[in-house]
């Protein structure tokens, strides 16, 4: 693993030195200070030569990285194409603080049953009353909201869901999508 002449640093400690010879397991090397230091091979990280470095830097075309400068490049906003007549989603907030004044003596499995109860007769209302789309916004936390709102989502043949779009809710909303069948 250790050639003598190599580079390296020992680790735990701000030390580095070239290898002068390597026995079994231990290498003996010459710090920057001089001084002749035996270690154990786990004990050594191999460091790379710095003209590699200069040669790597010496192979970048300059004017070809000043040119990709100067052309300014377009930016790209995906924006959500919304007719005139289109009524937008309906989102509802899960975060236990919207749903109850006081969360107070709740334990968490009790937060956690009101927010997937109140998602529940969310969809079953959206389901009755024809609307093709809703949203939920449960934040991002340790997902296990997330987690639970995509099991009973999932108990549904009629929906599909995604995240919710990212420019608007961040990481922490799932839109659900209810397919209507003819009555």
């Amino acid at each position: 693993m250790f050639n003598k002449g190599d580079k390296v640093s020992v680790l735990d400690e701000a030390m580095n030195g070239v290898v002068l010879s390597v026995k079994d397991t231990q290498v003996t090397i010459e710090t920057e200070d001089g001084f002749m230091m035996t270690f154990y091979v786990k004990e050594l990280l191999k460091v790379n030569d710095s003209s590699n470095l200069m040669e790597s830097i010496k192979r970048i075309n300059v004017s070809e990285v000043t040119k990709e400068k100067e052309i300014p490049k377009t930016r790209n906003f995906v924006k959500e194409k919304k007719s005139k007549n289109e009524i937008p989603a309906p989102e509802f907030d899960l975060h236990i603080e919207k749903l109850v004044p006081n969360k107070r003596g709740m334990s968490n499995y009790d937060i956690l049953t009101l927010q997937t109860e109140t998602a529940k007769r969310h969809i079953e209302f959206a389901i009755r009353n024809r609307i093709p789309k809703i949203v939920f916004i449960h934040g991002v936390g340790e997902g296990v909201l997330k987690a639970e709102l995509d099991f009973l989502l999932g108990r549904y043949d009629n929906i599909a869901f995604q995240e919710g779009n990212y420019q608007k809710y961040g990481q922490g909303a799932t839109e659900v999508f209810i397919k209507q069948s003819a009555m």
